[in-house]
């Protein structure tokens, strides 16, 4: 049976259909509910308003719709809970599940290891928090906290300019006072919960083919010193605006450098020697639920 689902962030709504065999991301929606919410403690009207009528778009297309939302919409107090909760409900007719960061992590993991064997660490970023997991044949570790890519962003805004001028270093070290990691080490580290793997095809840093194991979904790797050299070049090299004038999502490669360096953080603390990027979200998960 076909389904679309709605998966809604801190900054980034994706969009993804299942025809029953396979899935699909049919789009990522820019909405900045995280920034927003800092100005004034609480959603701002325009962006509810917005994913209303994202969500209203999709029922045009198909009648079997599933929304939720991580992050941001956990750090609701009760009552603006209720009430954006019962406005999207009378706005839309559909049901929106305000997902935990363990069952974002649970399901994420559930994707990114189904061709695994062995142990490996799946990181999934996003917005406004951050999830690690080590898994061996099941979750053996599992830390979350409540700090992304917009709290980088907020204090190194120069990370989104043509080229960045804080360097990498000072804000992996912002990263990591905030930063809960595992106590586990493993040799590759997974990115999840957003489109890693379109971002490394799309920048143009060095990867190579995945030849640690076979997985459609995660078809490329870098080694972690490739990983550290190309970060580097993303900062002090590769022009943003570039890559922006040539997309189709601009304004989604805001925050990436500030992803790059969580990612490294990450790696280097787990010791990882390989680092595949994905673009494997919670949907995966969402489907086997």
């Amino acid at each position: 049976m076909e389904k679309i689902i709605i998966e809604v962030g801190s900054t980034n709504t994706k969009i993804d259909k299942y025809d029953g065999k396979s899935v699909q991301n049919i789009g990522t929606e820019t909405i900045e509910f995280k920034k927003n919410y800092k100005k004034e403690n609480k959603l701002n009207e325009s962006d509810v308003e917005k994913l209303i009528n994202i969500v209203n778009k999709q029922k045009n297309e198909s009648e079997n719709i599933y929304v939720c939302g991580t992050s941001i919409f956990r750090n609701l107090n009760e009552n603006q809970k209720s009430d954006f909760l019962e406005k999207f409900k009378q706005s839309t007719g559909l049901n929106f599940e305000i997902i935990t960061s363990e069952e974002e992590n649970k399901l994420t993991v559930a994707g990114a290891t189904q061709n695994v064997n062995g142990k490996v660490a799946v990181f999934v970023g996003g917005g406004g928090s951050t999830e690690i997991a080590i898994y061996d044949n099941g979750i053996e570790e599992m830390v979350n906290t409540p700090v992304g890519v917009m709290d980088v962003m907020a204090e190194f805004p120069d990370l989104a300019d043509d080229i960045a001028t804080t360097d990498l270093e000072k804000i992996k070290d912002f990263i990591k006072e905030r930063l809960n990691l595992p106590k586990n080490k493993a040799d590759i580290l997974i990115l999840a919960g957003g489109a890693h793997k379109h971002f490394a095809i799309d920048s143009g840093v060095l990867y190579e083919s995945n030849n640690l194991y076979k997985d459609d979904l995660q078809p490329i790797l870098m080694d972690i010193e490739t990983r550290k050299s190309e970060t580097q070049r993303y900062y002090k090299e590769i022009s943003l605006d570039e890559i922006r004038s040539r997309v189709s999502d601009p304004d989604w490669w805001f925050a990436t450098r500030a992803m790059c360096a969580f990612v490294l953080v990450v790696a280097e603390e787990i010791g990882a020697k390989y680092v595949i990027p994905t673009d494997i979200s919670m949907v995966y998960g969402l489907l086997n639920r």
